[in-house]
Order: structure tokens, then C-alpha cells, then sequence
């Protein structure tokens, strides 16, 4: 979906007035690491029942005031998106599927009663911020712009009720490598004391409340050396869902792939969405069913199961080559990238940046 706004004239700017200068930021870009380092720029726009979305504007990054009776810091009414703006080779900027990132924003806000934004107003929002910050789109290997668009309750009350006025931003953060270090795949460990969510609950909503329930397992995946934690259903504790903040895919010996499906309580990816079309478009076996724990020790023991992998926004495809859990210590084929792993991940960077044919349309250039 292209905005149908004028981006210039929905999201005016207003400069900040002593923006980072260009040798700071130079030296800043070549090592950027993940969300640690912020644009001079963000976009705003706010939402009440009698003017609906106003005030909307790109406006110097700056601290929030906020009442201590905010909504958002009593009741978690919070949803967020993330995607990412890449450099092409002659200089350009491209988004991709960003339209998937409006819908399911409407979505998670749909869930979370909240106010829903137009997708035309999310692009646009993502268009203008990009074209005021594009010189933090790092030119390193690997390198783009993060894209945090979120909205919070900003009501100042306190009562069990949807809020009546909402704030919505976008910030924007220049990103290298999501995982730290050069190994080449991942280790999960198995969280057998916590889940990360139940049938009817938020699961399939971007919303913060979720992350927040995964944190525990997390620390507990990092306290045992593990890089993430990989979440059990809610009710039998048997079928492997997601990692805490990426979609699982499992690679048999016959060449088909595998993913947990879509039943509420695992979030729709959109990098999963788009792997499970390169995989059809390259006449694989797709299935998307339920997988146990067991299945994968099994099947990683057998040699059935040769490849695994997570894939999100953030991290785009990163091979799981080892899991860990209490009573269970497996690897998955050599325990590094598979080969249709890093086939896919390739086919997938390739198409982003506009290095390879976008048969799909997923790939929008805005600068």
C-alpha cells in the first residue's frame, strides 16, 4: 500500500535545532549495534473521541512529560510495530512490507480496545520520519533503519476502562547485528516454568504486556548461556510455539518446512509470512502444524530434522543450532546455518534491498 496523503503536508517537520552533527554521527553508524542509538527526529500524533487523529507531526526527538495516572502505566494499554528502512545499492530507500505492519497495528489495537490508526496514516507517518532522518541509515554490512512505531493510553485516570485519548509515535533507531558476537547460530533454552501465552489472550497482538511475560524465561535462558528462550503451548506444555521475540521453522530430510500455526496465541510474523512464500514459490513442502518438544529431540537425533531456524524483523532468519532445557541437551543438524536456511535468508535480503526480482510487491522505495 502506497500513502495516499501527502506526506510533507500530513507529517509537517519541524527541524530539531542542534541535530547530532555528521562526523558524530559518522563515527556512531559504524558500529550501531540494536536499539541503543536514536534518530534527531519522531513522529507524533495524538487521538481523542471529539477530534479524532490531530496534531500530527515530525518533531525533534525529545523526553515525554507524563501524569503519574497515565493509563499506559496502570492498565498496559501499549501496542507497537517494528520494521526496517534499507539502503539499496544506488543510494535509495526501500520499506518492505510495511503494509503488513499498518494492518497488523490496526490489529493489536483492535484487540487491545484501543484507537485504530488508518493505514495510510501509519505509512505516511514512516515515510516522513524516514525522509527527515535518511543520513542514519547505516552503509555497513548488514546495516538499516529500525522502525519502532507505538502507541500508548495517555488518559489521565485511573479506572478499568479503555482509555479516551491516545498518543501515538514512531521513533527510529539506526541497527546492525541483533545477535552480539559472530557465531553462527543460536542456542534456546526451554522454558518448562513459563509461558508466554494462553488461548484468549493477546498472543497475536504486538503488544508490550507480552514481552513483558517473556522476560523471566528470558533471564533464565541467559543465566544458563542460552541466547533466547523457546516457549511450550499454555496447555499441555508439549508444543513448541515461539522463541520470545521470533517465530520458529524446522527443515526435514525431504525438503519441506514446518511452523507452528496461527491459533491466537502465537504472533502473525510478517517475516514468517514472507518465508513460508518463498518456500511455496520454490515448491517446497509447507505445513504449518503443530510440533512437540519431543518431536524435535526425536527428529534431531534421527537426522529426519536437518535445519532450524528463528526469523522476525530484528533478526530477520538466525539458525537454531543447539537446544537446551533441563532435561534435554540436542543439536540440530551440524549445529550451524543450514543450507536452506541460508538460502532463505539470502532470497529474503536480496529482495529487500532490492537486489533481486520482488515478484510479490513487498518492496516499496519512498526515497
Amino acid at each position: 500500500m502506497t500513502p495516499t496523503l501527502d506526506v510533507t503536508t500530513t507529517f509537517p517537520l519541524e527541524r530539531h535545532a542542534s541535530p547530532v552533527d555528521a562526523t558524530t554521527r559518522a563515527g556512531l553508524l559504524e558500529n550501531p549495534g540494536f536499539g541503543r542509538i536514536f534518530t534527531d527526529h519522531m513522529a507524533v500524533a495524538r487521538w481523542n473521541a471529539e477530534k479524532g487523529w490531530h496534531d500530527l507531526a515530525i518533531q525533534p526527538r525529545a523526553s515525554l512529560q507524563m501524569d503519574p495516572a497515565c493509563a499506559v502505566l496502570h492498565y498496559a494499554q501499549e501496542i507497537f510495530e517494528g520494521l526496517k528502512a534499507y539502503r539499496t545499492d544506488d543510494g535509495g530507500v526501500t520499506l518492505f512490507r510495511a503494509d503488513a505492519n499498518a494492518r497488523r497495528f490496526r490489529e493489536s489495537a483492535r484487540r487491545m480496545a484501543m484507537a485504530e490508526l488508518p493505514e495510510d496514516l501509519f505509512l505516511a507517518s514512516i515515510d516522513a520520519l524516514v525522509a527527515a532522518d535518511r543520513e542514519w541509515i547505516p552503509a555497513i554490512e548488514g546495516g538499516s533503519l529500525y522502525l519502532r512505531p507505538f502507541m500508548i493510553a495517555s488518559e489521565v485516570f485511573l479506572g478499568v476502562k479503555p482509555s479516551a485519548e491516545y498518543l501515538y509515535m514512531v521513533i527510529a533507531s539506526p541497527a546492525g547485528a541483533y545477535f552480539k558476537g559472530s557465531a553462527p547460530s543460536i542456542t534456546v533454552w526451554v522454558s518448562e516454568d513459563y509461558t508466554r501465552a494462553a488461548p484468549g489472550g493477546t498472543g497475536a497482538a504486538k503488544c508490550g504486556g507480552n514481552y513483558a511475560a517473556s522476560l523471566q524465561a528470558q533471564a533464565e535462558a541467559i543465566r544458563e548461556g542460552c541466547d533466547q528462550v523457546v516457549f511450550l503451548d499454555a496447555v499441555q506444555r508439549a508444543e513448541v510455539e515461539e522463541l520470545g521475540g521470533m517465530n520458529t521453522f524446522f527443515v526435514f530430510d525431504d525438503g519441506s518446512i514446518q511452523t507452528p500455526p496461527l491459533t491466537g496465541t502465537i504472533l502473525p510474523g510478517i517475516t514468517r509470512d514472507s518465508i513460508l512464500t518463498l518456500a511455496r514459490d520454490e515448491g517446497l513442502g509447507v505445513r504449518e502444524a503443530p510440533y512437540s518438544i519431543d518431536a524435535w529431540e526425536a527428529d534431531a537425533a534421527s537426522g529426519r530434522l536437518r535445519e532450524s531456524f528463528a526469523c522476525g524483523t530484528a533478526a530477520v532468519v538466525t539458525p537454531i543450532g543447539r537446544v537446551r532445557g533441563r532435561s534435554r541437551d540436542f543439536r540440530i543438524g551440524n549445529g550451524g546455518p543450514g543450507e536452506l536456511t541460508s538460502r532463505l535468508r539470502e532470497r529474503l535480503v536480496a529482495i529487500q534491498k532490492q537486489q533481486a526480482p520482488d515478484p510479490h510487491g513487498w518492496v516499496r522505495r519512498i526515497l
